[in-house]
């Protein structure tokens, strides 16, 4: 029998430290593991398709069960390996008695100090979609506020940077974050609920893989759970080795 095994994950990340857990299970059982990333459209494409066996993972249901309900019926759930949700946050320098809610970016302090953009990654991602709606549902448009979409590095770096120089700033993120693990990062409270619930992050299978991957390792993947620390420090220490290689 085939023992390769393809395992998807979205290109970001926390994404691939989940995914490699997954394959550590999996790389006991004798199975050769690849990988395969992609945008988060296209990994559920792929996942559709038949081009991976596994998906690493999927936010259920705020995030990506859009992408995910056309082919449920493909598909098994086979654990939650950690449990994310958005957010808005600003540095713990920022006084929480200053900005604790999403309406006091339109108050001063905020008014004088808070930077006007607010730095996202790629438009595809739960989190980017929410906060496109929210810029207009506060009316934060009108105070000159801008969310934009684009790279990890992008909104990451922009965040690091704002810190290093004491800058306010609000990050679009989620947990677990490997920034989590670097800072303390107080979430703003959003009352209109526009940023989703708290998902499971979900191991997904295709039907047709079941056998190849086989009843032992599909039973050892259905207790594999990380949680939202371990894994902000793993996707951290993954990408301080990158850095290093």
């Amino acid at each position: 029998m085939d023992k390769s095994i393809r395992i998807g994950h979205i290109a970001l990340s926390f994404h691939e430290a989940s995914a490699l857990e997954v394959a550590k299970i999996l790389q006991s059982y004798g199975h050769e593991v690849s990988f395969k990333s992609a945008s988060h459209e296209a990994a559920f494409d792929m996942l559709n398709k038949g081009e991976i066996d596994l998906l690493a993972s999927a936010w259920l249901p705020s995030s990506h069960e859009i992408y995910l309900n056309p082919f449920l019926d493909q598909v098994e759930k086979v654990s939650v390996l950690y449990e994310p949700y958005c957010i808005w946050g600003v540095p713990e320098y920022v006084p929480e008695e200053a900005v604790s809610t999403i309406e006091d970016l339109l108050h001063e302090p905020a008014l004088n100090r808070m930077e006007r953009l607010i730095q996202g990654i790629n438009p595809g991602a739960g989190i980017s979609r929410f906060s496109a709606k929210m810029i207009q549902a506060y009316g934060l448009d009108k105070a000159g506020y801008e969310f934009r979409p684009g790279s990890e590095e992008d909104c990451f770096d922009r965040f690091e940077q704002a810190v290093a120089e004491n800058r306010w700033t609000v990050i679009p993120l989620w947990h677990p974050q490997f920034l989590h693990n670097r800072y303390t990062i107080r979430a703003l409270k959003e009352p209109k609920g526009l940023l989703g619930t708290q998902d499971e992050a979900t191991l997904i299978v295709r039907k047709d893989a079941k056998q190849r991957i086989g009843d032992a390792a599909m039973a050892d993947l259905s207790q594999l759970y990380i949680g939202n620390s371990k894994l902000s420090a793993l996707e951290d220490e993954l990408r301080t080795r990158s850095k290093t290689q």
